[in-house]
C-alpha cells in the first residue's frame, strides 16, 4: 500500500474507491459455479471447515445470526438447523449475484431467510443485536478489513461472538508446495472449469495479502473484542479466528 488512498486488489495497488467494484466483477463472474470450484480447489474440504465454524460458534437454538457475505449460503443452510424456527438468520453479501444464488437455494431448500445486499463496513442492523456474526472467506475482500471488523463488533450483543473463516499463513515447509499450486494449478482450474482464469489469479494473489494469523488477532482486538483465538485448519491453509465481545 503506497498511501492511505490505495489498498491492494490481489498483488496490484488501486485506489480504494475501485477496490470495491473490482472484487464485485470478480464474483460476478464465479458466481454460477462457484460452489463447484470450492469443491474442487480443496478437495472438498472447505464444506468441512464451514461444518467446524458452525461447533465452534455455540449457536443454539433461538439465536440471532449474521452471515456475511454468504454467497450461496453454505454456512447461513448450517446456522438455520442450529436455530431452529425460534431464531433469526440474515444472509448478507455485496455482491447481488452471488447473493441471488444463495437466497433462492435455501428457499428451494424450504429456508426462508432475509437477504441483505450490503457493505459490511456499513452494515443497517442496530448495535448489539446479534449473538454471532460470521465471515467466511469473505473479510479479505474488503477494502477497510479494519472498519469492517469494527462495524461486526458493534452488532454483536455482549457476550456474543465475531467468527472469521478464511484463508491464511501455511506452514513453512508447505510454502513451495502450495504457492505452486495456487499460481499454476488454481488459474488453471479457473481457466477449464469457470472459464475465469483472470479472477482465480485475484483469488490466489488475495489469499497471499491477506494478514496472517496473528495479525488477524490483534486486528480483531483492536476492532474491541475482549478476547481472540484462532484454530489453524489444514495446516494453515485456513485459519478461523473466534472473538468474543465484552
Amino acid at each position: 500500500m503506497n498511501d492511505k488512498n490505495t489498498t491492494h486488489f490481489g498483488f496490484q495497488s488501486v485506489p480504494e474507491t475501485e477496490k470495491a467494484h473490482k472484487v464485485r466483477d470478480v464474483f460476478q463472474s464465479v458466481a454460477r459455479r462457484y460452489d463447484l470450484m470450492n469443491d474442487v480447489m480443496s478437495g472438498g474440504l472447505h464444506r468441512l471447515w464451514k461444518r467446524f465454524t458452525i461447533e465452534v460458534s455455540g449457536v443454539k437454538a433461538g439465536d440471532r445470526v449474521l452471515d456475511i457475505a454468504g454467497g450461496t449460503g453454505d454456512l447461513s443452510r448450517l446456522f438455520s438447523k442450529k436455530i431452529g424456527s425460534g431464531g433469526e438468520l440474515v444472509l448478507t453479501d455485496i455482491n447481488a449475484a452471488m447473493l441471488g444464488i444463495g437466497r433462492d437455494r435455501l428457499i428451494d431448500e424450504g429456508i426462508a431467510v432475509p437477504a441483505v445486499q450490503c457493505d459490511a463496513e456499513k452494515l443497517p442492523f442496530p448495535d448489539h443485536y446479534f449473538d454471532c456474526v460470521c465471515v467466511a472467506f469473505g473479510l479479505r475482500n474488503m477494502t477497510r478489513k479494519d472498519q469492517a471488523l469494527r462495524e461486526m463488533q458493534r452488532v454483536l450483543k455482549p457476550g456474543g461472538r465475531l467468527l472469521v473463516l478464511e484463508f491464511s499463513q501455511v506452514w513453512k515447509p508447505l510454502a513451495p508446495l502450495y504457492d505452486a499450486y495456487s499460481f499454476k494449478l488454481l488459474p488453471l482450474m479457473g481457466k477449464l472449469l469457470a472459464k475465469d482464469a483472470e479472477s482465480y489469479q485475484y483469488l490466489a494473489e488475495s489469499i497471499r495479502m491477506h494478514p496472517d494469523q496473528e495479525t488477524l488477532r490483534q486486528m480483531m482486538l483492536d476492532a474491541g473484542l475482549a478476547q481472540v483465538d484462532y484454530y489453524n485448519l489444514a495446516a494453515g491453509v485456513v485459519a478461523l479466528h473466534k472473538g468474543w465481545k465484552a
